[in-house]
């Protein structure tokens, strides 16, 4: 029998405790980091974040006063820069036609704002759906790539795309968006360092909690 996902979720904060995602002060640096961290490692989305911080404090206003050149600039150490700076533009830009009103946005758009999302220039399924729990307080499973390798690992199938798998997994009905966001970081940080290692540590952790 497969591991199923509330006891999964339980194991995991057990073991490794409350980890506190998204790693962000407020939903301007929240958003932009999610869009930034594509095709890169997080460290490099911290040298960029950094830069904006330092010149904007991740004021919407500040940011929309910058030229293309100078975000490109400022967010080059996270790869893309070209298209990362557009999907930032689009994305502050489209938020600005609601007054950065996200309960309000979020109440118009209902179940349509994930389909919404992903016409914006630079936004796949994946970050839609963290925007969706991080910025709209929706319950959702994200299917990362740590989290589809852990399930993997677990006996799942179609853990290779994205969107199937996502069809796979429901979350548990009493999900808040708090245990939507403390998954995620559970997954996440157990894939840092579980599923990035050595194959016998893999192999031990899951064994020890999961198989």
């Amino acid at each position: 029998m497969k591991l199923e996902t509330k006891e999964l979720y339980d194991i995991l904060l057990h073991n490794m405790g409350p980890q506190g995602w998204w790693p962000a002060n407020n939903e301007i640096e929240m958003m932009i980091g999610a869009l930034l961290v594509q095709n890169t490692n997080w460290n490099n989305v911290v040298r960029s974040l950094d830069n904006i911080r330092q010149l904007t404090a991740f004021d919407h206003q500040r940011l929309a006063a910058l030229t293309s050149s100078e975000v490109e600039e400022l967010i080059r150490p996270s790869g893309y820069y070209k298209s990362k700076a557009k999907a930032i533009s689009t994305l502050l830009n489209w938020l600005a036609e609601y007054d950065f009103d996200y309960h309000q946005l979020s109440q118009h758009f209902g179940e349509e704002l994930r389909n919404e999302l992903l016409k914006l220039h630079g936004i796949g399924p994946e970050t839609a759906d963290v925007l969706l729990v991080y910025l709209f307080h929706r319950v959702e499973f994200i299917p990362d790539g740590y989290t589809r390798r852990l399930y993997a690992k677990l006996g799942y199938s179609h853990t290779e795309n994205y969107n199937r798998f996502k069809k796979e997994i429901t979350l548990p009905s009493d999900f808040t968006t708090e245990d939507a966001k403390e998954f995620h970081g559970l997954l996440d940080e157990f894939g840092k360092k579980y599923l990035s290692g050595k194959p016998k540590e893999t192999k031990h952790f899951l064994s020890a909690y999961f198989i």
